[in-house]
């Protein structure tokens, strides 16, 4: 790793070291040093929380036959509807990655990755997955086999379908999920300096009405849906580690040994959250990776390895070419309404509900990458090993039931937890291949419980920085909630009542999906606009001597703070104040950075009803690079002045220009955000009016009081 921790600020002109007091365009609330909570979305989404949990709890023969009922309503009226979202969500996500938007960074265009490529790959992939994938590696294709959604039951292609609906449950329109959500909320994040939260994305759609009651009803749903999707990995993982040690150590199967594992995890989840994600949900995640790697080798070994081989190559060409008609398969004509509900309509509400805590954790440790990178990481990594672990696992099932044992496919289908150690049981070594299945699934459970108290935390926090987590409490509290909600569903209906409620609890979110594309798609072709905006009078050029003289200097504090007094304020008063005697409103603001004690000076001009323009400098301390002519001590560093507009840092140094310069190149930029929102108001005028040319004549100047 290359950046700063996860509690930590970055510096060199990151925009994760700002302060809220100077985060851009949305004005958020000051929040200096501490968190501190977002009273309405904790308070709401904690109470919810809690009353469905004791409700379920006291009356779940109630709790059953109340979500039993709004399961139906919803499999009969928007069944299509999530087949149809899914595919769109896929297809905007791809239509990013591969346009010109695709080279955007998720931060600051000089930002380079805070993870190397195993780490934020295993993290890519842990966070995205829980235990479930050993749920339903043996019991989705045995089930697919048995009892097909189409076509004759146990035939060559019913084992051909069998694999491929389970990689398309687990396959890329998930991840795309996954995807919109990461991508949007590190760009608007790290880019534009907003909150990392759900409502920071819909920043494009309402304004600065994402720090009112509208966010806040946003990422109250975000929590909402979260936290009902973790608890169906936690249900999940705590029937198939109850029956694991049972299977190795005898313990009984049971609501007091499930108990016993929801603390368990609990403590465990609380503890890895608390740490933060460089010395706790990394290090898990990595650990998780290889050991589920060995896990996977093993079975492939164990079994026919050129079989399974074979098999997975035919899996692959089965899944790349019935995709497109799979994807919008809504089985209208002869509609298995249970199948549905128990299988595609679960995974996609499931996908639905886990996107805003993935996605916000996948942006946070994507700091740094491109749109592109982002997206092609995010959809292929995790899936390529989604998909070879589905399939030696699932192949290897499928050949067990077909070599005659009914046994064994029937304990599959109806208790999945019990498949997987049942196959396990069919090879040789299966005491130690059932510890290691154990220790695999005790992690996933963990890091999905970790990752999503970090999560939840953050959502109902006011952060310092994106970078910033929550407070140790907030994240206990958060593990124990969701440990709390586990329990409850399994009580009223183990497993199947998790799941009824995930359809639930994944529509609302859902929609605002939708919002978070229109939010997202505006912002990068603005952005897109602005950069090809050119000022109207170029830059002023510095001399050659000074060129020079910059390039050979290294100055210190006591220059940058000299450089504050005599060149930084004063240039940025002379221009606020010419612009208010035009009668354009200039605000200046003033923080100084905590570490450096330098302080930072920058210039806000609202223009129009929702746009600002920003001119920042911003010091960042750096070391001293080894060809530098002075001499150099382990404590020799120089200060930077780079220079941050709204749309975040511009890559370049102002330390050492004169007053007159620095004037120069605020206007420059002004000028140049000008002139984008002239094209801008252009581009709208003809984008409503498509059968006139519009009189360019008579385009009146943006309202910035020129």
């Amino acid at each position: 790793m290359n950046g700063a921790s996860a509690g930590g600020s970055g510096r060199g002109g990151d925009t994760g070291a700002l302060t809220a007091a100077e985060q851009g365009p949305g004005g958020g609330p000051r929040v200096h040093g501490e968190s501190r909570l977002k009273p309405v979305v904790f308070i709401g989404s904690s109470v919810l929380i809690l009353a469905v949990s004791i409700w379920a709890i006291i009356t779940p023969g109630g709790a059953e036959d109340t979500i039993g009922v709004v399961v139906d309503w919803i499999s009969t009226g928007f069944g299509w509807y999530y087949f149809l979202a899914a595919t769109l969500y896929l297809l905007f996500v791809v239509y990013v990655a591969v346009s010109r938007y695709g080279g955007i960074k998720l931060g600051p265009k000089h930002s380079t990755p805070d993870y190397g490529v195993f780490a934020w790959a295993a993290m890519l992939f842990a966070a995205g997955i829980g235990i479930d994938l050993m749920f339903f590696a043996v019991s989705g294709p045995v089930s697919h086999y048995l009892a097909p959604p189409e076509g004759d039951a146990e035939t060559v292609e019913a084992a051909r379908q069998a694999v491929v609906w389970t990689l398309f449950h687990y396959g890329i329109t998930g991840w795309a999920m996954y995807a919109l959500m990461g991508m949007a909320l590190g760009y608007f994040s790290f880019r534009y300096r907003l909150p990392l939260a759900i409502r920071s994305a819909l920043y494009p759609v309402i304004g600065r009405r994402i720090h009112g009651r509208i966010g806040d009803t946003v990422d109250l749903a975000a929590i909402i849906g979260t936290v009902f999707g973790i608890s169906v990995s936690l249900g999940i993982g705590v029937v198939q580690l109850n029956y694991g040690l049972n299977y190795l150590f005898g313990i009984p199967e049971g609501t007091a040994a499930q108990i016993g594992l929801i603390a368990v995890a609990v403590v465990m989840a609380t503890a890895s959250a608390v740490a933060g994600v460089d010395r706790g949900i990394r290090r898990l995640s990595e650990l998780n990776v290889l050991l589920a790697i060995l896990l996977m080798g093993y079975m492939l070994f164990a079994d026919d390895p050129i079989r399974l081989l074979n098999s997975l190559i035919l899996n692959i060409g089965d899944y790349v070419s019935r995709f497109p008609s799979m994807t919008l398969n809504t089985f209208a004509y002869d509609r298995p309404t249970e199948w549905l509900n128990s299988w595609t309509l679960f995974f996609w509400a499931w996908w639905v509900a886990w996107a805003p805590f993935v996605g916000m954790f996948l942006a946070r440790i994507s700091k740094g990458r491109t749109i592109r990178q982002f997206v092609a990481a995010t959809l292929v990594i995790p899936f390529l090993f989604t998909l070879t672990f589905l399939s030696v696992l699932g192949n290897s099932a499928l050949n067990v039931v077909r070599e005659g044992n009914t046994t064994f496919g029937e304990t599959a289908m109806n208790t999945p937890e019990q498949g997987f150690y049942g196959l396990l049981d069919q090879f040789p070594g299966a005491t130690f291949s059932a510890g290691l299945a154990t220790v695999v699934g005790l992690l996933l459970y963990v890091t999905s419980a970790d990752s999503g108290a970090l999560v939840m935390s953050n959502l109902c926090s006011h952060l310092p920085t994106p970078l910033t987590d929550a407070s140790a409490w907030v994240r206990v509290f958060w593990a124990s909630a969701t440990g709390l909600l586990t329990l409850a569903m399994l009580l009223v209906g183990g497993v199947d009542a998790l799941t009824a409620a995930t359809i639930i609890m994944g529509l609302p979110f859902s929609f605002v999906m939708f919002l978070i594309i229109a939010g997202l798609y505006r912002a990068l072709r603005l952005e897109t606009m602005r950069e090809e905006a050119v000022p109207t009078v170029p830059p002023q050029h510095l001399g050659w001597r000074q060129r020079l003289a910059r390039a050979t200097s290294f100055p210190g504090r006591a220059d940058a703070i000299r450089f504050v007094d005599e060149v930084c304020r004063p240039a940025f008063q002379e221009v606020a104040a010419e612009l208010r005697g035009q009668g354009v409103e200039a605000e200046l603001t003033e923080v100084t950075e905590e570490e450096l004690r330098i302080p930072s000076v920058a210039l806000r001009v609202p223009i129009g009803s929702g746009e600002e323009f920003v001119y920042r400098v911003w010091p960042a301390e750096t070391a001293v690079p080894a060809f530098a002519t002075r001499s150099v001590t382990e404590h020799d560093t120089y200060v930077r002045f780079e220079v941050q507009l709204a749309e975040g840092s511009q890559g370049y140094d102002v330390m050492g220009y004169t007053r007159e310069q620095l004037i120069h190149d605020i206007l420059s930029h002004y000028e140049r955000h000008l002139e984008f929102l002239r094209l801008h108001r252009e581009s709208a005028a003809r984008s409503t009016l498509p059968d006139h040319r519009p009189d360019t004549a008579g385009v009146h100047p943006p309202e910035d009081g020129r």
